[in-house]
């Protein structure tokens, strides 16, 4: 759904949310729920979706009618689709997912293989005039990698051929898409800072390269394509996880040249470690039951003199609980936008809204995009049915977007 303000932004959630895999797995929960959902936010109005397809379903709509049978769909309930989530390639909603969901890493074939799959069924179904986004891993898993020189140059290749086949689908149809890079506590690049680095040292300088002798162009016009191209989702969770301020992470990717093409609007846990230990044992009970999930949450604890400490998983953080020095936590654990405390865990809720604030004051992104994709990891009382869920979501992101654009002027930030 578009929205007046801000900057007449777009407004969507990521169908990740639905479980299951495979193209007709996932048909029929979109055309179940998107319908419903559009009647209740945006009845006079086209409604946008946040379309995830894995590797898999992206030859399965491909293929056959398939494609030409959702775009029907999306037409005859005035729905649009102008971003797709290219992050996880295979099964998300499976037994055990942890690591893996950075495989294949940006290293890879397979990697470039699948996201110009995705920009295959994005400019096939994207309305004309809209920008289009593809999100997409933030390179690799930290821990991977052993070589990182050579592990850079060969992303930085490999995203520069991303970007030359950008410049083609604009050159030949006008249609703008940019792939948007997902910093994720332990990915390659966890923070905007690491991600501005990495194009400073590496995207920009090697990639550029590359692609100026692939197209022709001056060095500088290939430096503005990866800028063009190239871009940054914003999960406002792992920001929030990695305590980077908001305002100072946009102001350090816009000194770069850097532009933040998705927000994924999402709120991870927050816990207070108390000091006596029965209370401490009390808070694990809590927290054990989210240590369950197939998913991986990774942890960083605030010590008393600001330092940060990291756990690669709920489980290992919980395994140190008694003797963990921190005073509070961030957990990467997407929870309900709408829940600002459960029990004694409180969410990152305030953290989302600083950056929805940011957004509504100087228009740094046009798309906006609800992922709170762990509805079926919930505990009982935490759930409601899909519609309602969803629909909660949408009125609290609406909620604090519109007192937003009264607050009084922040520093200065590059609008887009």
């Amino acid at each position: 759904m578009q929205l007046a303000s801000p900057a007449q932004a777009h407004l969507t959630y990521c169908s990740k949310v639905h479980p299951g895999h495979g193209w007709d797995q996932v048909r029929p929960q979109l055309e179940a729920y998107l319908p419903r959902l559009k009647a209740r936010l945006s009845p006079q109005a086209p409604f946008g979706l946040g379309l995830r397809l894995s590797a898999a379903e992206c030859e399965e709509i491909l293929a056959g009618d398939r494609l030409p049978a959702f775009q029907d769909f999306c037409a005859a309930h005035d729905i649009y689709v102008f971003t797709l989530n290219g992050f996880p390639y295979g099964a998300f909603h499976g037994p055990r997912v942890k690591a893996e969901v950075f495989a294949p890493d940006w290293r890879e074939q397979a990697r470039v293989d699948y996201t110009l799959r995705l920009i295959q069924v994005l400019q096939k179904i994207l309305p004309p005039g809209l920008e289009g986004s593809i999100s997409t891993a933030p390179l690799s898993y930290k821990p991977w990698i052993t070589a990182p020189a050579a592990a850079l140059g060969r992303i930085s290749r490999n995203l520069a051929v991303i970007a030359h086949r950008l410049l083609e689908v604009k050159s030949h149809s006008g249609l703008f898409i940019h792939l948007d890079l997902e910093p994720e506590p332990d990915g390659l690049v966890e923070t905007c800072a690491e991600l501005a680095e990495f194009f400073e040292q590496w995207l920009l300088p090697s990639g550029g390269r590359w692609l100026a002798e692939k197209t022709g162009l001056s060095p500088d016009a290939a430096r503005e394509a990866l800028l063009s191209h190239i871009q940054v989702c914003q999960d406002t969770c792992h920001l929030a996880v990695a305590y980077e301020d908001p305002g100072a992470a946009l102001k350090r990717l816009a000194a770069t040249g850097i532009r933040v093409g998705k927000v994924q609007v999402t709120s991870g846990w927050q816990a207070a470690l108390p000091r006596e230990q029965i209370r401490r044992a009390e808070l694990g009970r809590e927290l054990a039951r989210f240590s369950r999930s197939p998913y991986l949450h990774q942890v960083r604890g605030r010590k008393s003199d600001g330092g940060l400490s990291r756990y690669g998983d709920l489980s290992q953080a919980l395994a140190q609980l008694a003797t963990a020095p921190e005073g509070q936590w961030r957990i990467h654990y997407h929870v309900p936008l709408f829940i600002e405390h459960y029990g004694r865990l409180a969410s990152t809720q305030a953290q989302t809204r600083a950056v929805l604030r940011l957004l509504a004051q100087h228009h740094f992104a046009r798309h906006l995009e609800i992922e709170t994709y762990t509805w079926d990891q919930l505990p009982g009382d935490l759930k409601l049915n899909p519609v309602d869920f969803l629909e909660r979501e949408y009125r609290w992101t609406l909620e604090a977007l519109i007192p937003a654009s009264s607050q009084e002027a922040e520093p200065k930030i590059a609008s887009r």
